[in-house]
């Protein structure tokens, strides 16, 4: 995606989104979630979300919106640490086909194999043969996910150069937000345009009508985690499950039972 595309796309004054009607639209979301939630597991759908972008571009503040309402038993979030000493000795993509989704299961994949072109690539962690292999065969293993039922869909976060630039000082002078700092996340703040190359090498070699990549702009965060939902909720093609109207129980007799006489150790009241 050139430059000047980024910058333009979606740049044009919107009007103001008040914190009021953000949650508003966020909770409205949040209930179709739910409701497609229920259609996951009723269906038995198997669902892969990959999240990618460049660093504090807002990928888990989307991914914790959509997890914050559902099961985490039906939505389930990975996002792998550096692959150990055993693991880079086995198949490339055999630590995330352990992380495939089950029957009625929605995987969210907060960044995923494509971290062989991203952030491999630009670190150097990978071989050059190594990366080319992985460009090359990786919508052959994105076909055989989905030729085995399983639902692919990918988002790329973009960030411009100057907001990324304004959230990376906001976690150096934050402590609530410094832990989100890595030596890695400096290092991708240097190479700005080596990322973009990848970017454009990944999107070239692995945006497919059978596994397109979609883009959300993600300067504007609130904008973006409602922009993303809204659409993940119809990229998926549930339907609303009726539900049978629930009666609570009536509760039981106490059958002679009486409390304790307990000194409970009580945490202080302090609120």
């Amino acid at each position: 995606m050139p430059e000047e595309q980024q910058k333009s796309h979606g740049s044009e004054v919107k009007p103001e989104l008040s914190k009021k009607k953000y949650e508003r639209e966020l909770r409205k979301l949040q209930t179709k979630l739910v409701e497609m939630q229920q259609w996951v597991t009723a269906t038995g759908a198997r669902v892969v979300v990959v999240f990618e972008g460049r660093d504090a571009a807002g990928k888990g503040g989307v991914i914790h919106r959509i997890t914050e309402r559902v099961s985490p038993r039906v939505f389930r979030h990975v996002a792998l640490p550096a692959p150990t000493e055993r693991e880079k000795s086995q198949l490339y993509a055999q630590r995330y086909m352990k992380e495939m989704p089950a029957a009625g299961e929605v995987v969210l994949f907060d960044r995923s194999w494509y971290n062989r072109a991203l952030v491999e690539h630009v670190m150097g962690f990978c071989t050059e043969k190594q990366y080319d292999t992985f460009l090359r065969l990786c919508p052959a293993f994105e076909n055989l996910l989905r030729n085995n039922g399983i639902l692919l869909i990918k988002y790329w976060f973009e960030v411009s150069e100057k907001e990324q630039h304004r959230r990376f000082l906001r976690r150096i002078e934050d402590p609530m937000r410094q832990w989100k700092l890595s030596p890695m996340d400096l290092e991708s703040h240097r190479r700005w345009y080596d990322y973009s190359r990848a970017r454009d090498a990944m999107f070239e070699a692995t945006d497919t009508p059978q596994s397109p990549w979609y883009v959300v702009q993600t300067n504007d965060k609130e904008r973006s985690r409602l922009n993303c939902i809204a659409h993940l909720l119809t990229v998926v093609p549930w339907k609303r499950i009726p539900r049978e109207k629930v009666t609570l129980p009536k509760r039981q007799g106490p059958k002679g039972y009486k409390e304790p006489n307990w000194s409970y150790r009580w945490i202080p009241q302090k609120y």
